[in-house]
């Protein structure tokens, strides 16, 4: 949650812009500006661009869940217009939050066309690339991994350790414990996330929820088989004919969809296939940002 000094920067920020002015804010900062939205709202045009509700953060107590949900409902309500990132989280708001059908957009994030990676890895290499936090379940991938050891595949961690340290720190500390600290690589952050994808065999992420989940979308422009976690919009991103799918946190059967994959060279191929025709029906960046810039057209002219 934000002190009160950066509650009053961006209140002194916003109301320095002129009256009806169209203003864009993301919802991770959103959801906590309640107080700012209130006296803001009859003077500008608020547009909030929700990801995925902030109460539906892995690891929250209750009480910090209860504060986040009645705060970013309240703000939302104060939004000219809301646009999501999928249809699971347009839903979402409709049913939990109360903002009404005709206010919320949808506009999915785009990717970006790139060459389709080689597969050809011996031993296979397993991607997982995001932030090292508990909602993205890498814990849940180190259980279900350390069966595997007898099997050839190497796997990489590719995400920032920095937004909970303690977590990543416990992550790796498991990862030695279980034997597999010549197994696991824990790379940090990279500069080039493409070179990733072009380097691996299978893209690997049972995340415990997501709005949409850009990297399993670039993952299939790559042309990688998917496994993950049958959560939140990863359904409507990753269809069955290109990926794995299991239930959030099942440590059984993600180590069963990794077991399939990892001695099938069949089923990957057949994976591969279809993520290279999902590729071609991804959407460009230039067809979100259409999707978007009509949406604030609409609110500066209503």
């Amino acid at each position: 949650m934000p002190d009160q000094e950066t509650l009053n920067s961006v209140g002194q920020s916003l109301a320095a812009i002129p009256d009806q002015s169209v203003v864009v804010i993301d919802g991770l900062a959103f959801g906590v500006l309640d107080e700012v939205a209130v006296k803001e709202a009859r003077r500008l045009r608020l547009v909030a661009l929700c990801h995925h509700p902030l109460a539906l953060e892995t690891g929250l107590d209750e009480r910090s869940r209860q504060s986040l949900l009645i705060s970013e409902r309240r703000a939302l309500e104060c939004a000219s217009a809301t646009i999501v990132t999928s249809g699971h989280t347009r839903q979402i708001l409709i049913d939990q939050y109360a903002v009404p059908t005709e206010r919320i957009s949808v506009a999915l994030p785009g990717t970006d066309q790139t060459s389709f990676a080689p597969c050809d890895g011996d031993p296979i290499r397993l991607l997982t690339l995001a932030s090292l936090t508990r909602r993205k379940a890498h814990d849940v991938l180190i259980e279900a991994l350390a069966p595997l050891e007898s099997l050839p595949w190497q796997a990489r961690f590719v995400g920032g350790m920095e937004f909970d340290p303690a977590w990543a720190k416990s992550l790796q500390e498991r990862a030695n414990k279980l034997g597999l600290s010549q197994r696991i690589e824990f790379a940090g952050t990279v500069e080039d996330a493409q070179a990733e994808y072009q380097q691996a065999d299978v893209f690997v992420l049972p995340s415990r929820f997501e709005g949409y989940g850009m990297v399993f979308a670039e993952a299939l422009a790559a042309g990688l088989p998917v496994i993950a976690a049958r959560s939140g919009a990863v359904p409507d991103v990753v269809p069955e004919a290109a990926g794995l799918l299991v239930a959030p946190d099942d440590v059984d059967g993600l180590n069963a969809a990794l077991q399939q994959i990892l001695t099938s060279a069949t089923l990957r191929q057949t994976l591969q296939a279809s993520a290279r025709k999902v590729a071609a029906t991804l959407p460009s960046w230039t067809d979100t940002a259409s999707l978007v810039a009509r949406k604030l057209e609409e609110v500066k002219n209503s």
